[in-house]
């Protein structure tokens, strides 16, 4: 049994890639070849390390080993296994991700279609088909029409549209042109979503289905909002009054403008939570919009200011960095 790659490099399935970079930067300094000249076993693992790291530091190789585990090696190397195949069944098995992209299986070809292909997969043959002279006096039959390449764009898009949906268009170039589309964008995707356009890749090379075109979404910065999983952050000036009396100020959200009350005595950097006012998703559940309260002052105060802000001072004493130290 194929040993997984996460416990490999010791982290956990959903380790983001700063784990999975810290932990193959450790191994790879305690396994390297050059720290164990005579070690075969470090050698080996330093090799399994490498291999582990190039899967799951890449976003596309990683959810396919998520997806089939140790099928997945096979599929990587090479060596599918027909028959530990046929007992593990054919369920979501994406004939696309093993030939390379090609509908019609790449430059793999089966002159009967998928029933032949599964034929010969398993090893069967004509023979086993309908006898040794099945086939035998009608010639070779013609391919198949293929079906044409997928085609995948990168799409970016406003954190807007990424949060709320809508229709956007972009341009792709194809067979040395410039084409306009529209795609319908569903509320809540992020980087890494992908949409599917049927019918809009390549064509086929010999009279089949076009190929599909697959966007990859990336979601632009926000000057103002962070997306964090389903939740939105927003960082919001405010001003000393408002800190120190408390008040009611006005905060954009995904729905719309919504009033949130300042608690009096806020200081910079507390964090305030307005429920459901984050990203919906498809099942009508929504994130929060958490605000972090930014005190800002004037650049310049006059004569008469600066009085009054000694008069609070002294009426307020604070020892704000007793408990600093080195």
């Amino acid at each position: 049994m194929a040993e997984d790659l996460y416990q490999i490099l010791g982290v956990a399935r959903d380790a983001s890639k700063d784990d999975i970079k810290k932990a193959h930067r450790k191994l790879a300094l305690k396994y390297h070849p050059d720290k164990n000249p005579d070690n075969k076993g470090a050698r080996e693992k330093f090799k399994r390390v490498q291999e582990a790291y190039d899967v799951l530091s890449d976003e596309e190789k990683r959810a396919a080993y998520d997806r089939y585990g140790a099928d997945f090696e096979k599929i990587r190397g090479g060596g599918f296994n027909p028959h530990a195949a046929a007992g593990a069944g054919f369920d979501g098995l994406d004939l696309e991700q093993i030939f390379g992209g090609r509908g019609g299986g790449g430059d793999v070809k089966f002159e009967g279609g998928f029933s032949d292909f599964f034929e010969q997969l398993m090893g069967g043959g004509a023979a086993g088909r309908g006898g040794p002279g099945r086939g035998a006096g009608r010639g070779r039959r013609a391919a198949p029409p293929q079906r044409g390449e997928n085609v995948r764009h990168e799409l970016e898009l406003p954190l807007q549209t990424a949060v709320l949906g809508g229709t956007t268009e972009f341009y792709l170039n194809r067979s040395g042109k410039n084409e306009k589309l529209s795609v319908a964008i569903p509320p809540g995707v992020e980087t890494g979503s992908k949409i599917r356009l049927r019918e809009q890749g390549q064509p086929s090379p010999n009279g089949g289905p076009t190929g599909d075109l697959i966007l990859l979404i990336k979601v632009s910065e926000h000057p103002h909002f962070r997306r964090i999983g389903k939740n939105l952050e927003l960082k919001i000036p405010i001003s000393l009054p408002e800190a120190a009396l408390g008040a009611k100020i006005d905060v954009p959200t995904p729905s719309g403008t919504v009033a949130m009350t300042i608690p009096a005595g806020s200081s910079s950097g507390r964090r305030l939570r307005l429920k459901g006012q984050g990203i919906r998703s498809r099942d009508g559940s929504a994130g929060d919009l958490i605000v972090e309260l930014q005190i800002r002052l004037p650049e310049k105060l006059d004569d008469e200011s600066k009085e009054l802000i000694e008069k609070f001072a002294e009426r307020n004493p604070m020892n704000l960095r007793h408990d600093l130290s080195f």
